[in-house]
């Protein structure tokens, strides 16, 4: 299921320093995803023509995708979910989105 890991969905960080942290994802790419407030670095910039001094940046990295998990509303690890449409009437272009849900609690 971790393959299944779309941008905007809250997760939980399973393994490493941020251990138990959750947050929206912001972007995936292959194998990587980046969560919002974990695994937060500094990259110091140098000065250009624009900004006269240097500065440190605090930014989130990349971390990998096994490391995460999908959580429900409270922040419990789903273990299986299922992915079901919302109630909202679908338009004459768009779909309705999807949602996904724990399967024991069946809690959107």
């Amino acid at each position: 299921m971790t393959k299944r890991i779309k941008k905007g969905e809250q997760v939980l960080v399973i393994t490493g320093n941020d251990r138990g942290k959750i947050g929206p994802v912001l972007s995936r790419s292959e194998d990587r995803v980046i969560v919002q407030g974990v695994n937060v670095r500094k990259k110091h910039l140098k000065r250009t023509q624009e900004s006269q001094g240097g500065r440190v940046v605090e930014m989130e990295m990349p971390i990998h995708i096994s490391n995460v998990a999908l959580c429900d509303k409270e922040g419990n690890r789903m273990k299986r979910g299922s992915a079901s449409k919302q109630a909202e009437v679908e338009t004459s272009k768009k779909k309705a989105p999807i949602q996904r849900a724990a399967k024991k609690v069946k809690d959107v």
